[in-house]
């Protein structure tokens, strides 16, 4: 299997890699759009790492009401603080393209020595190890920043607010957000024709210019 660029195989070798996937630490799967990688109350032991596609970490709740909790991109890792814990998901994965994804197997990672003559080299579980502190770490700060666009009562100050952060994280009042109308109503927890409304209000006074899910702030002085 060959390495992909993610932050959970920083200063992974190839040879490693290989290795860990002879040893069956390592798996890939595809999926369909819209299937599910993992549902609600799974118990899961495995990692996700999406090597190409998308994959959507979203709570639907009794009511059927859906929030967007994430948007994973490859090279980034899901269910990490389940597959460590034995906790049940309290969400679903959800492919939301077509998408090939590595399955780390962190019971048997953790699990089976590495000091027995079975592997040549035998520093990569302590590096995984390590990889997921900073990844968790980082994903705290994002947990943070969606809890401070969701804060606010009105869409207006939720808008605004994601819009700025996004735009301070491209480092340019010109970017991107990886959300449709829908999904974005759902991360901001918002209707979406209140969403789009808001959005149209906020474009005719001159403040944004969008197409899509391409933006560009402007400024108002």
């Amino acid at each position: 299997m060959a390495i992909i660029k993610s932050p959970i195989f920083k200063n992974i070798t190839e040879s490693e890699i290989s290795e860990m996937t002879a040893a069956g630490f390592l798996r890939a799967k595809k999926f369909r759009k819209n299937s599910f990688i993992y549902h609600v109350t799974d118990v899961v032991h495995e990692i996700g790492i999406v090597a190409s596609g998308m994959v959507t970490i979203e709570y639907i709740d009794l009511w059927g009401n859906k929030a967007i909790m994430n948007n994973i991109t490859p090279g980034h890792v899901f269910a990490e603080t389940y597959a460590l814990t034995g906790e049940p998901l309290m969400v679903d994965a959800v492919a939301s393209e077509t998408s090939i994804i590595l399955f780390l197997d962190m019971n048997k990672l953790l699990d089976t020595p590495i000091d027995n003559g079975q592997f040549k080299n035998t520093h990569f579980k302590d590096t995984i190890l390590n990889n997921l502190l900073h990844i968790s770490i980082q994903k705290n700060l994002t947990l943070s920043n969606r809890i401070f666009c969701t804060s606010p009562k009105t869409i207006r100050e939720r808008l605004l607010i994601y819009l700025s952060n996004e735009s301070r994280k491209a480092g340019s009042q010109e970017f991107m957000i990886p959300f449709d109308r829908q999904q974005l109503a759902d991360y901001l927890n918002v209707d979406r024709s209140a969403l789009s409304k808001e959005l149209g209000r906020i474009r005719d006074e001159g403040l944004i210019v969008f197409r899509k899910n391409k933006f560009h702030l402007l400024s108002i002085y």
